[in-house]
């Protein structure tokens, strides 16, 4: 099951609080955006970059397949993306210098560099904001509806670590923080949404009355019990309007979905949080984002067993997931205004380790953008023999980051003003790839 989790029911932007500059917009593509965050680092050889003619010793143990582009294949485990390819840019050049997950992670979520070489970082609140928090302030949706949302994961540095940096608001404050749904139970294909439905003992009088809401608010939040004074009545205040919002409590009925949309997303964590999604940017959430991990060494990490957990378990649920995604907002009409991004923080090895595996590889891998007014059936960038390094048309990723700014209407020019009032510019250094629109 999943439920509303710690840094949950604070963001909600309201319009005249997050007013934007008015020198901050361009010309929008997109409405909203789907970020399907590969956490740990999917292998682009075996996926999205093949290389047939590589010696044994790198050769992906997976054959490309033909797409519904000429001249275009993917990996044989993707079939129903691979007819799915005519609505998608793919950059197979983007690179950046972060080696571990949590730098290269606050990297791919933020276009901005770490500044580490390696190690344990942890989320802290002097982090340059994530693409969702930065959109959820400059950007805020009409609706009243979270404007970044997170599930099911707030992905850990390991096991029992703490958040990875690169998802929350950072200097943007605590109020830019990201709407947590986590999974919670056994179930994998269910929501329990406790602070926004009714249970057996939460009468509509109670649910209607502002102090049962900021108890169960102040009981649950994080961002509550760890806000100043001065900040405190604002975030209870947009809590309480978020907890009665009809169109929020609407957007997060999956069950209302028929069984044979939720059958066609896969009944599992990621296929569900995946049309979870689609029912949030159809609300007007202006950024969702599926952490398809718990943990950076879990899932997309294959330094062991790459082969068989891609072919076994990976590559399916994705296949599937992402590509009834693209279907589904497409038939709703919704894909054109829709931003949809896939990519991980990091690309694997050309070689193959001892373990049938592929290790960390910050020089180059590959991104996926659909819908939001991008090309379809288009190649950016192109990798060297090996897949190793760019060889034509290199992207860093702060350029895929200033890509989405472009095509939800943010300048990536903006300049920010962090909590010294110092000016910090949105996503230094980079440039959206004016290719990749149409």
């Amino acid at each position: 099951m999943l439920q509303i989790g710690a840094i949950g029911a604070l963001n909600l932007s309201l319009p005249q609080l997050l007013a934007a500059n008015r020198g901050s917009r361009t010309e929008a593509t997109a409405d909203s955006c789907i970020l399907v965050f590969l956490n740990g680092g999917p292998s682009h050889l075996d996926m999205w970059d093949m290389k047939p003619n590589l010696p044994q010793e790198m050769r992906s143990e997976f054959k490309p397949i033909s797409t519904s582009v000429t001249g275009l294949q993917v990996c044989e485990h993707l079939p129903r993306l691979a007819r799915q390819m005519s609505r998608c840019t793919l950059v197979r050049s983007v690179h950046h210098h972060e080696v571990a997950h949590a730098p290269a992670v606050y990297t791919a979520l933020t276009g901005v560099p770490s500044g580490v070489k390696a190690g344990l970082l942890g989320a802290k609140p002097t982090d340059h904001p994530s693409v969702g928090s930065a959109l959820a302030r400059y950007r805020p949706p009409s609706a009243h509806v979270p404007p970044y949302v997170l599930l099911p994961y707030l992905t850990l540095e390991g096991a029992g670590g703490p958040p990875q940096p690169g998802y929350l608001g950072g200097w943007l404050g605590k109020s830019h923080d990201p709407f947590l749904v986590l999974k919670g139970g056994p179930q994998p294909d269910s929501f329990n949404m406790p602070a926004l439905s009714h249970g057996p003992d939460m009468t509509t009088a109670r649910a209607n009355s502002r102090n049962e809401l900021l108890s169960a608010v102040n009981g649950t939040s994080l961002a509550v019990r760890t806000a100043d004074s001065a900040d405190l009545e604002r975030l209870q205040g947009r809590a309480c309007d978020l907890l009665t919002s009809t169109a929020t409590r609407r957007a997060f009925r999956i069950e209302d979905e028929p069984t044979r949309v939720r059958d066609a997303y896969g009944r599992n964590i990621y296929g569900q949080s995946l049309l979870l999604s689609r029912r949030l940017v159809e609300a007007g959430t202006r950024l969702a984002c599926v952490s398809w991990a718990p943990d950076a060494n879990s899932t997309w990490d294959t330094h062991g067993g790459n082969f068989a957990k891609l072919k076994n378990v990976l590559l399916p649920q994705f296949d599937l997931g992402f590509s009834q995604l693209l279907t589904d907002l497409a038939d709703r009409g919704l894909l054109e205004r829709t931003l949809v991004v896939a990519m991980g923080e990091i690309g694997r090895t050309p070689k193959i380790n001892a373990g049938a595996g592929r290790d960390h590889w910050e020089f180059c891998y590959s991104v996926l953008y659909a819908g939001g007014g991008t090309k379809g059936g288009f190649v950016f960038g192109s990798s060297d023999k090996h897949g190793a390094y760019p060889s034509m048309n290199p992207v860093t990723a702060g350029d895929v980051i200033a890509t989405i700014y472009r095509a939800l209407g943010l300048s990536p020019d903006l300049e920010l003003r962090d909590r010294l009032d110092r000016p910090v510019p949105l996503v230094p250094n980079s440039t959206p790839i004016a290719e990749v629109f149409a």
